[in-house]
């Protein structure tokens, strides 16, 4: 059974931080990206940040532009763990925080939703001025 589960959400004020982490279990090895996405009511899902897992690729990882230079996305292969260390939170950064897994395509992780294979339920982080 795949299971990936987010958790570290929570409200912060702005200038903050928060750390977010997903535990894999079961996920195929092939599937060697793990990305972070956002969402908030009304809006499409967005990737927030990518890492590539692997050994054999230089996939290395992305960054949306709106969080360049604030936040951070590493993994743990041992436990299959991704985490999103996210710094000097803003507002607008608040939205349900989602972690998936799924295999590189064409050279890359960083892609829209319907690329990844496995989704967490959600862990919400809210920003307040």
């Amino acid at each position: 059974q795949v299971q990936l589960v987010e958790s570290g959400g929570g409200s912060v004020q702005a200038g903050g931080s928060l750390r977010l982490a997903c535990a894999a279990s079961g996920v195929d090895p092939r599937h060697t990206c793990r990305a972070w996405f956002r969402q908030v009511p009304g809006k499409e899902r967005e990737a927030v940040a990518t890492i590539y897992t692997g050994v054999t690729r230089n996939y290395g990882f992305r960054y949306a532009d709106s969080v360049k230079g604030r936040f951070t996305v590493s993994h743990d292969n041992a436990k299959d763990t991704a985490y999103l260390q996210m710094e000097n939170l803003e507002p607008d950064d608040t939205a349900m925080y989602y972690c998936a897994a799924g295999p590189p395509q064409r050279g890359t992780c960083f892609r829209g939703p319907d690329g990844f294979d496995y989704w967490g339920q959600g862990t919400q982080v809210t920003v307040s001025s």
